[in-house]
């Protein structure tokens, strides 16, 4: 796709908008959905990443917000040296992260970057415009840093119940200007959370760092509302399932010991790491623990399904068939070998 324009959101937060190059219409993604794009940022191998759609699902334009990070090679990349007219690899919009059809009220929560996933989400509430009632609860530094600002409040503006509420957390940021009734300063706490009311029949989308979707997702559920109606997205790897493995201290992915392999390249999205298959390996799993890539997996006999994995693009086998097939997009890493170049939501 082509670059058709960036626009800064915020010190370290920029949009980036791509179209089609030949004018062909765009899958149309579910809001909350992302995109992966492939980039040459002169490593050893193309890097892969992922961005959550930030803007209205629909149109012929994909919109991704990115946050420069301090030591991301990619994130600096996309900031720096990425301009209008270029062309970028992006495999079409995917992920489980979705705004629900329903009646039920809807509570969307996130910390700084996080806004991206639930911001598609209130579009799409805007567009129709939904009846539910809607509560958008974000947590930024300060002012200066809350990229968006402007953008949801008018969206929420546009629907029939809305609630907002913004929390600053610098100890310098005043708490709000006049008739900014719905800023304060601090963090949401269960008491605070208590005070909006919000029905325990509610479906809730929370996106942040892991501790504090933790510390929302108890809250809401000590108010009532039920785990599976409390839906979280992680945009750092998923913690490891190793049964039987002791505990280690935390190693950052790397490349794998040992001569460089000969196969196609083999890149976890994730974990910024792109690889070249060696047959040294017994299966895809293997290779992610030589990288020491966090693995979820329990039998690695193609039964239990715990190693289940978005195929993001490629071609795999397995060395043996699986018990049951997983679902289309998806495959079990414990016993697939790739036959192409292969990317992989690890």
């Amino acid at each position: 796709m082509r670059v058709a324009r960036i626009v800064p959101e915020a010190p370290a937060v920029s949009s980036i908008y791509f179209d089609s190059t030949d004018g062909t219409p765009l899958p149309e993604p579910r809001p909350g959905q992302y995109l992966s794009i492939r980039l040459d940022v002169g490593a050893a191998g193309p890097a892969v990443r992922s961005y959550s759609l930030s803007s209205a699902p629909g149109g012929s334009t994909y919109r991704i917000s990115v946050k420069r990070e301090p030591h991301g090679q990619v994130s600096s990349y996309l900031h720096t040296s990425l301009h209008s007219g270029d062309l970028v690899e992006i495999a079409s919009p995917r992920g489980t992260f979705v705004l629900e059809e329903g009646t039920a009220p809807v509570v969307l929560i996130s910390a700084g970057i996080g806004a991206t996933p639930v911001l598609a989400m209130l579009h799409r509430l805007a567009a129709a415009p939904d009846p539910r009632p809607v509560w958008w609860i974000h947590t930024a530094h300060d002012r200066a840093h809350h990229a968006f600002a402007d953008e949801t409040h008018s969206l929420l503006a546009q629907l029939p119940d809305a609630h907002e509420q913004i929390y600053y957390t610098a100890s310098d940021e005043p708490a709000s200007h006049p008739g900014e009734s719905h800023i304060c300063q601090g963090r949401p706490t269960a008491r605070s959370l208590m005070a909006m009311d919000i029905p325990a029949a509610a479906d809730a989308y929370i996106c942040g760092p892991p501790a504090f979707m933790d510390d929302l997702g108890g809250y809401l559920r000590d108010l009532g509302l039920r785990p599976e109606r409390i839906h979280t997205e992680q945009f750092s790897a998923l913690p490891a399932i190793n049964p039987g493995v002791t505990p280690a201290a935390t190693v950052r992915p790397h490349q794998p010991p040992g001569p460089t392999g000969t196969g196609p390249l083999i890149t976890f999205a994730r974990s910024g790491i792109t690889t070249p298959w060696s047959p040294a390996h017994a299966s895809l799993l293997d290779l992610a623990e030589a990288c020491d890539v966090p693995t979820r997996w329990s039998c690695r006999t193609g039964v239990c399904h715990t190693c289940i994995t978005h195929l993001v693009s490629g071609g795999i086998t397995y060395t043996t068939q699986p018990l049951e097939p997983p679902e289309p997009g998806s495959i079990l890493v414990c016993r697939s070998a790739p036959t192409t170049e292969v990317v992989l939501d690890l």
